[in-house]
Formats: structure tokens, C-alpha cells, sequence
């Protein structure tokens, strides 16, 4: 875990260290851990309240791509993860914000050899991060999100996949 952190706050600084210009949004928020959605295989055993802090860079020339970086910690000590990736946001007032990257976690990376493990065996230690939010202007610098993470490999790195999706809420601060 400790390892995960330092590589994800080395991660933000190496980013940041692109350019003040590049560096417009700081987030955080706070997510349900392991919510059951069709995406899934059954929900996730772990449970807990996962903590995300991030980072979205400016937009990619003419493009609506944003880059982004994140972490979230487990509440209850499970898995936890870093992500980096593309977002776009379509809209101003009222928006949607669809994303997708890689992601790092600290769960089992196992394959499903106990079906009564209490932990996710996500098959892979590395795992596609997609995402979806609906956000509201809250300010000229404040943005508020609802949004769904779903972490999975789609059978790509092994021939299993029970992904997990977590649902929650984040604010967004402008430089």
C-alpha cells in the first residue's frame, strides 16, 4: 500500500512538473466500494469507503481529452488503487464526463481459485479504469460530480473478470 501511494504522488508531481498552465483541476471525493451493477460479477466481498484524490490536466489542443491521475484508498484496509488516463468533458453548466485509463491496485491478483475468498481476485494486477460522471457548475472554479468506476481487464489478461465498481461523489477546484 505504501509503495501504491509513493508511486502515485510521484505520479502527480511528474505531471505537475509539465508546465503551470497544464495542471487546472485538483478533485477529491468519496465512493461506495464495490457497488453490485450488471458490470460486475456479483458485487464485491470487500466492502469499505473508498477516499479519491486527483489531478486533470487542461485540454489536449483542440480536443475535448483532459489527462487525469488518481488514487483511492479503501476505508476498510481492502483493495486500493492509482489510475491515470483520458477524460472528456462535454458541456458547461450541466455535463457529462466519460473517461478511460490503466489502473494499479493492491488487491488480489489472483485467479478464481476460492470461491469463498473474501477478497476481489481481479486476475490482474493491471486493469482498465473507465468512467462516467454527471456534474453540475457549482462556481466559476467549483464543479460538483456523481460518478461510477469500473475497474476490469475484459478477459484480456486472463480468462476471468469480476471487475468492481464503485459510486460516488467528487468536487472539482479549478486553478
Amino acid at each position: 500500500m505504501k509503495s501504491l501511494a509513493i508511486a502515485f504522488c510521484a505520479g502527480l508531481v511528474a505531471l505537475s512538473q509539465s508546465g503551470a498552465a497544464s495542471a487546472n483541476e485538483i478533485f477529491g471525493g468519496i465512493y461506495v466500494h464495490g457497488v453490485d451493477t450488471p458490470l460486475t460479477l456479483g458485487g464485491d466481498p470487500e466492502g469499505g469507503v473508498d477516499v479519491q484524490v486527483g489531478w486533470r490536466g487542461d485540454r489536449i489542443g483542440r480536443t475535448p481529452l483532459q489527462p487525469y491521475a488518481f488514487g483511492a484508498l479503501n476505508s476498510a484496509g481492502n483493495t486500493s488503487y492509482a489510475a491515470v488516463g483520458l477524460s472528456a468533458k462535454f458541456g458547461d453548466r450541466v455535463y457529462v464526463r466519460p473517461g478511460l485509463g490503466l489502473a494499479v491496485h493492491t488487491g488480489s491478483a489472483a485467479r478464481f481459485d476460492n470461491p469463498f475468498n473474501d477478497k476481489v481476485e481481479f486476475g490482474s494486477r493491471v486493469l482498465f479504469e473507465s468512467e462516467v460522471a454527471v456534474g453540475v457548475r457549482v462556481s466559476p472554479r467549483v464543479t460538483a460530480e456523481a460518478s461510477l468506476v469500473h475497474l476490469s481487464h475484459a478477459t484480456i489478461f486472463s480468462g476471468q473478470n469480476p471487475g468492481i465498481d464503485n459510486i460516488g461523489v467528487r468536487v472539482n477546484f479549478d486553478f
